[in-house]
């Protein structure tokens, strides 16, 4: 449907990539540790309109671009996975941190302050357009007959998980009261496990025939 494949494989990398800790996930757990969940979840909404923006930017300049050119689909895609792989080193390199990193105290904000500040370090951060152009095209066949379509239809349902982690994030977080640290071991396991997915997707993307 859509001209959409894999999309079990799509949806556990995603999964997983949302699991991961990074700023979005650092500035959830400050606002529900200091604010508690409400607090948590309107940051975890303003970094979902922020998806939003690239899942729809990248949706559109990707089929301006390719709308008449299955090379220029088939060199996305390519680059796509050169960069998945990329990733997957890094990931695989990292190393266990000496302690569980705690978020820092922030004073007390607005829930919509807190939800343009959640906006604003996601739709800033250009890593997360990098991420949507080389990733969500791996999914999408060649001879998709709308790929605007299910770019938006994959980023969709990828922004629905984060969603949902994010706000299960939130809630947990606040009912600790206290600030979430992330054990150093299970945060290198997890990293190795994503790293070694990617492997696995980046080459079977390299050698896999047209869809």
């Amino acid at each position: 449907m859509f001209g959409i494949h894999d999309l079990p494989l799509f949806v556990i990398s995603g999964l997983l990539l949302n699991i991961m800790p990074g700023p979005d996930s650092l500035l959830i757990m400050t606002r529900s540790a200091t604010q508690g969940w409400r607090a948590g979840v309107a940051a975890s909404l303003g970094i979902g309109a922020g998806t939003l923006v690239h899942i729809f930017a990248a949706a559109l300049g990707l089929s301006a671009v390719l709308s008449t050119s299955a090379t220029a689909f088939t060199v996305v895609k390519l680059v796509g996975a050169a960069y998945i792989l990329y990733m997957a080193v890094g990931l695989l390199r990292a190393r266990k941190a000496d302690g569980a990193v705690a978020a820092p105290v922030l004073p007390a904000l607005p829930y919509r302050k807190i939800f343009a500040q959640g906006f604003l370090t996601n739709v800033l951060n250009p890593k997360v357009a990098l991420f949507f152009l080389a990733f969500v095209p791996q999914f999408i066949s060649f001879d998709a007959p709308n790929k605007a379509l299910a770019f938006i239809v994959l980023g969709a349902i990828f922004n629905f998980n984060a969603m949902l982690w994010c706000c299960a994030l939130a809630l947990t977080t606040a009912k600790a009261s206290e600030r979430l640290k992330l054990n150093p071991t299970v945060s290198l396991w997890l990293n190795r496990a994503t790293g070694g997915l990617f492997v696995w997707l980046g080459v079977k993307l390299a050698l896999s025939k047209q869809h």
